[in-house]
């Protein structure tokens, strides 16, 4: 059976030197396993890890947000990735800020639609049909202007019957802008018509930012020239705005994971100037909150390798075991089961005794150790967790209260139920069924793939079937907040476990 460990607690049996030494070689061991999975070709994904767990922190203030990203777009080839990636998503998002710059800068369209008859047609060719009073997109620019500029212009315009049509005859009947010869007098406007391209009309019918979607690379491309080249405010403006209005989750998972190693981690060096503490960071509330101590406190004792190497083992320790469990990684695979059957049995004493050994090393050390120790016990688990039976003998162990999702009896660590009369729990049960039912459940082998289909089915007989075979707990872990299945098991404890000491060990 595993130990899990999850009471703080000093026995005052003695303790077992060798013992707690040969837990450390193992846990050198299971570091230079983990770290050989990371680089054999595993390492843009590891960075992927970092960056998704980055997008969680929340402790940011939106002018704080802004100036981090902006001197990220100062940083050497940002030009290149980071400020065209950020303009994809204002030209997605908020498409009538960029389109208000468009408007002051509006003779950019003369080179647009310059030799390009599709982009033409695209954008001038929607004037209004019978029974219509409106034109849109550049039709209703290019009518207005024509009607307001007629003296000088109307001459331009190219109608495809017989003979052309008056200014007074267009006015009433709009629809006759229809027999508009679109592309020719778009063309006699390029050359002939020079203050077209940079009129009110024309800025009025783009300030919406329609226009970006006919060719956003196009437009990016030019965005990026007035930010950099021209330096034009109001470009920036833009940009600024939308910093600071993006939620900081969002802005990370899009830019973050385009950047080389040297920007990134000067972003986090940057980003842990920003970070102000709050009292849940210390209670580890979130799965980010150990980043945001690191960060905040101890970034210059730690190295990009390692803190990709952390985030392995103290958030994403499941995808860890995924990957490990790849066919590229055999190897590896091969090593950590020789591993953990090697695994040596420690008293409360001798664990106790183990983290006070972390306690002695610098913060990003000791959360090192503890992470490792807690993979090594998803490792564990995840081998030993594999029938309700297993599962509950685990919970027995360890002093885990637990009540099987489909009843409401409370099972003691004796392994007895009892009746259970907490309304309290029972009000918080049915409040999270609905949220339980959309947890994901990540699937190891072929009987699990059956128990995911079967419950995707709705079937509320076979779903008590399939979790009276395979199971499915409330645990006294998180107050029986929520159930948690064969496939969740590993993740929850673990994590419990390093939540438990790291709290213990690195925030007394």
């Amino acid at each position: 059976m595993v130990q899990l460990f999850l009471q703080v607690r000093a026995d005052e049996g003695s303790v077992n030197a060798d013992a707690v030494k040969a837990r450390r070689s193992l846990l050198d061991k299971a570091e230079s396993i983990i770290k050989s999975v990371v680089r054999s070709g595993c390492r843009y994904e590891a960075r992927l890890w970092l960056c998704s767990t980055i997008s969680s922190i929340h402790v940011l203030d939106p002018r704080d947000q802004r100036d981090l990203f902006l001197d990220l777009l100062d940083m050497k080839d940002s030009r290149q990735d980071v400020a065209t990636l950020l303009l994809r998503m204002i030209f997605n998002k908020k498409p009538d800020k960029a389109g208000s710059v468009l408007a002051k800068k509006c003779h950019m369209l003369e080179k647009f639609f310059q030799g390009n008859p599709e982009r033409i047609m695209q954008w001038f060719s929607h004037f209004a049909a019978t029974g219509e009073s409106t034109h849109k997109k550049g039709a209703r620019g290019l009518a207005q202007f024509a009607f307001v500029n007629r003296d000088v212009c109307w001459e331009e315009l190219e109608w495809k019957g017989k003979h052309g049509q008056s200014p007074a005859v267009v006015a009433t009947k709009p629809h006759y802008f229809r027999d508009l010869d679109v592309l020719q007098t778009v063309e006699n406007f390029l050359e002939y018509v020079p203050d077209f391209w940079s009129s009110v009309e024309l800025a009025d019918c783009v300030k919406d930012g329609e226009i970006l979607q006919i060719d956003t690379e196009y437009f990016v491309d030019q965005f990026v020239y007035l930010m950099y080249e021209e330096n034009f405010r109001d470009a920036w403006q833009v940009v600024e705005d939308f910093l600071m209005e993006e939620q900081f989750s969002c802005l990370s998972q899009h830019l973050l994971i385009h950047l080389d190693e040297q920007r990134l981690f000067g972003f986090l060096k940057a980003l842990g100037k920003l970070i102000s503490l709050n009292a849940q960071c210390k209670e580890l509330a979130f799965p980010c909150c150990w980043l945001e101590v690191l960060l905040s406190a101890h970034i210059n004792q730690i190295s990009l390798d390692e803190l990709i190497l952390l985030n392995c083992v103290t958030t994403k320790g499941r995808q860890l075991w995924r990957l490990m469990n790849d066919e590229e990684h055999e190897e590896e695979r091969g090593r950590m089961d020789e591993l953990t059957k090697s695994t040596n049995h420690l008293t409360d004493a001798d664990h106790f005794a183990l983290i006070k050994e972390f306690m002695g090393t610098k913060f990003p050390d000791a959360l090192k150790w503890i992470g490792i120790q807690s993979w090594v016990i998803f490792c564990d688990m995840s081998k030993e967790c594999k029938s309700a039976g297993s599962c509950e003998s685990l919970f027995t162990g360890n002093n885990i209260k637990f009540r099987k999702a489909y009843d409401y009896s409370l099972v003691q660590n004796d392994g007895h139920s009892v009746s259970h009369t907490d309304d309290k729990d029972l009000t918080r049960s049915s409040h999270k069924r609905k949220r339980d039912r959309k947890r994901r459940s990540h699937k190891y082998d072929s009987e699990e793939d059956n128990y995911d289909q079967l419950f995707e089915l709705g079937s509320f007989n076979g779903k008590r079937a399939i979790e009276s075979q395979y199971g499915s707990w409330y645990l006294s872990t998180d107050d029986f907040s929520a159930s948690w299945d064969i496939a969740d098991i590993p993740d929850h404890l673990s994590t419990h476990y390093l939540r438990v000491w790291v709290k213990w060990a690195c925030f007394r």
